[in-house]
């Protein structure tokens, strides 16, 4: 059974009515969101972040109706080595306090296939916003064996240009353009 169907009918079945939105909280522990950029030409350098917050209100009767809202502190980010993380920081980058936050709303959803979709939305990074395209997939819809409740997970990827949002330093030598490939699980919410 296809994933976008699949979902709908088990929430059917579990909804007495008419199904409305149903909200399924993003898991901090099996969510991570990893970027990589070209150095010099030299190598691929990579970052993550892990441990963020986040909803889903999944539509199953409208999927294009569904919508998405992540935020995590900039200062969540790993690098691997504490200077990179440190220069990351700094005035040539971030500059980031303590609580600067990194966030994402869906604006809307195109669905593209069965279990693919185009997500547009506002990313909110360094004190701009810009929109941007996630070429998602939902991996799979199913009661999750331990949680005994539904369970959602998502892949996407997309492209940044880090001059759109002022941390530029460095461009084009380091790359402009930041690959971004997302994991996220989420369980429907008590």
């Amino acid at each position: 059974m296809k994933p976008f169907i699949a979902f709908a009918a088990l929430a059917l079945m579990a909804a007495p009515a008419l199904a409305a939105p149903e909200k399924f909280d993003i898991d901090p522990s099996h969510s991570q969101i990893v970027f990589s950029y070209d150095h010099l030409g030299f190598s691929t350098t990579w970052g993550m972040f892990s441990g963020f917050s986040g909803d889903i209100q999944f539509d199953a009767d409208a999927p294009a109706e569904s919508s998405v809202t992540v935020s995590m502190p900039v200062k969540s980010m790993l690098t691997g080595w504490e200077a990179r993380f440190q220069h990351f920081m700094s005035e040539s980058f971030f500059d980031a306090s303590d609580d600067e936050m990194v966030s994402f709303a869906s604006t809307s959803i195109e669905v593209t296939g069965d279990n693919t979709a185009l997500i547009t939305g506002d990313l909110t990074l360094n004190g701009v916003t810009k929109p941007v395209v996630l070429d998602a997939v939902m991996n799979q819809m199913a009661n999750h064996p331990m949680a005994n409740k539904p369970w959602a997970g998502f892949s996407a990827t997309t492209t940044l240009k880090r001059t759109d949002f002022n941390l530029g330093e460095f461009a084009p030598f380091v790359s402009d353009e930041v690959a971004v490939m997302i994991s996220i699980e989420a369980g429907k919410a008590e």
